[in-house]
């Protein structure tokens, strides 16, 4: 049995686990047919801080395995440790964009004594924690056998839009996935009637820009950019109170904190029936989505599965499960009758890129 410590960072909070790995061990490991990954995880603490409180993730590290000895017992000292960072990472070192931290491998191993650590982008994570999920963790939206052999693909709109895919390999002990990330969020935005072409026209005005990347649609602002749009294009009058909420969000822009959240007011809005401006725009947002997932489906042919990770996804269930989604997914000319045949999940569990940190440690 060896100890890993995994870490979820990001510019507001930080969540830190400590597993017990056994690679002999599969009985309790994740049962699903997207890998065969032979690492068995136990969970033994987990603690989450607010990132800027500490001036660096070493003293953050050592409070919290302090607290995982007062909590466990017995020895705490973890062989490997992989952080997934919300931000670039480029030979295993970071600066994170939201703090002012400066992450480098060399550095950990040695102020905290860990043989083994690395750093990777919080997405990857998400990619890698696809592995690790069980039925409870998703829903699936389009059932289709999984081929084994093929690759898989993970999208997730949040704050922005992430993408990566996996490809399996073989070794002594079963199958593994390599992840690859990629900057598909920052592709073109490609409009599909005139209803979305008006859309493109009045974000390049909006911002003034030249090119709009496809996550100024699909992702948490992009909501908001839909509903702006829409009020704009006087579609229907806007309510007191979302209206009160876009002007406080755009009162506070530049802020690192904002005290509202119109995405989220919109999305809520939206499901109980109570705004149409927001029912509109949460309906053509699930379209886009749904294009792109398409869009990035058709380039990796993920036979083995597509996921739909990120808080939007999991917050607007009955909207992605209404069919708005799966229909502009599939709706790709010739080439509609391939995408029928690939799985698509969201994934329900909030904490895939922390599992998916912990499985990239046990592979280390």
């Amino acid at each position: 049995m060896m100890q890993l410590l995994a870490g979820d960072i990001g510019g507001t909070k930080t969540i830190l686990r400590l597993v017990e790995g056994d690679a002999n061990d599969t009985s309790s490991a994740p049962v699903n047919q997207r890998s065969s990954d032979p690492f068995s995880l136990t969970v033994l603490h987990e603690h989450q801080y607010a990132s800027d409180n500490y001036l660096d993730l070493v003293p953050m590290v050592r409070e919290f395995l302090d607290s995982a000895q007062a909590k466990v017992g017995g020895a705490i000292a973890p062989e490997k440790a992989c952080f997934a960072i919300a931000g670039p990472v480029e030979n295993d070192r970071s600066a994170l964009t939201n703090l002012s931290w400066l992450l480098e491998r060399d550095r950990l191993e040695k102020e905290l004594s860990i043989s083994h650590v690395r750093l990777i982008n919080d997405f990857a994570a998400v990619g890698y924690g696809v592995l690790g999920l069980t039925d409870t963790d998703i829903c699936t939206l389009q059932n289709a056998t999984p081929q084994l052999d093929a690759p898989i693909a993970v999208i997730g709109a949040g704050t922005g839009l992430g993408q990566c895919f996996l490809t399996p390999y073989e070794t002594g002990q079963g199958r593994c996935h390599n992840v690859y990330a990629s900057e598909g969020g920052h592709s073109d935005f490609a409009p599909r009637s005139e209803i979305e072409f008006q859309l493109q026209k009045y974000l390049l005005d909006k911002f003034n820009i030249t090119r709009l990347s496809v996550e100024r649609v699909v992702s948490g602002q992009g909501i908001v950019a839909i509903y702006q749009f829409l009020r704009d294009r006087q579609m229907a009058d806007e309510s007191f109170k979302i209206g009160n909420v876009i002007r406080e969000w755009e009162r506070q822009k530049g802020l690192k904190e904002k005290t509202v959240d119109p995405a989220a007011t919109i999305a809520i809005a939206a499901a109980n029936e109570e705004d149409y401006l927001s029912e509109r725009t949460m309906q053509l947002f699930a379209e886009a989505y749904g294009a792109e997932a398409g869009n990035l489906a058709l380039k990796i042919l993920p036979y083995g599965g597509l996921y739909i990770a990120g808080g939007i996804a999991s917050k607007n269930l009955e909207l992605l499960k209404s069919g708005i989604f799966l229909k502009a997914f599939t709706h790709k000319g010739r080439m509609s009758d391939l995408l029928e045949n690939i799985p698509v999940h969201i994934v329900l569990n909030p904490k895939v890129g922390l599992i998916g940190a912990a499985l990239y440690a046990a592979r280390m």
